[in-house]
């Protein structure tokens, strides 16, 4: 995987590479660094934050609240997003190879290749649909419980 880092303060950087053990993501405000195996914050892991996100008296992270849930859901998808991802990069090379010998055979073939990719591409389109769902169900039951409590059902806070 190649390095990629972006210019734009607004839009932050990823840092990522194959032979490292860690992936960096920083903002304009400070870079988190999660473990590549788990991808769960490396402060989390190291129990730099509890549960209420006091890590001794900083108010900044005592204001913050990382949830282990919240990254596991977003690893799980990545992977599968990123699994799917690399079932099609094979299939659009066979796609491509198969289209160079012009052979009708391997030319015939191109159409169920053609299809599976277009099947993988919803499978991509629903994981990020889900997550999507998830994720955002996660923050409004995060505020919930920061407020006081509330119906998670129906989004009663009352």
């Amino acid at each position: 995987m190649a390095k990629r880092e972006s210019t734009s303060p607004e839009e932050g950087s990823v840092v990522m590479d194959d032979n490292a053990a860690d992936t960096t993501i920083t903002s304009s405000a400070k870079p988190i660094s999660l473990s590549k195996t788990t991808g769960i914050r490396k402060d989390h892991l190291k129990g730099k934050l509890n549960k209420s996100g006091d890590d001794g008296g900083d108010d900044e992270m005592e204001e913050e609240e990382y949830d282990v849930e919240v990254w596991h859901t977003l690893n799980k998808c990545f992977r599968q997003v990123q699994n799917v991802l690399d079932q099609n990069r094979e299939l659009i090379h066979q796609v491509n190879a198969n289209h160079q010998s012009k052979i009708p055979d391997n030319l015939a073939k191109n159409v169920s290749l053609i299809r599976e990719i277009n099947g993988n591409i919803s499978k991509v389109i629903s994981i990020y649909s889900d997550l999507s769902v998830n994720f955002s169900n996660l923050v409004q039951e995060r505020h919930l419980v920061k407020r006081g409590g509330g119906n998670l059902e129906t989004g009663d806070d009352s």
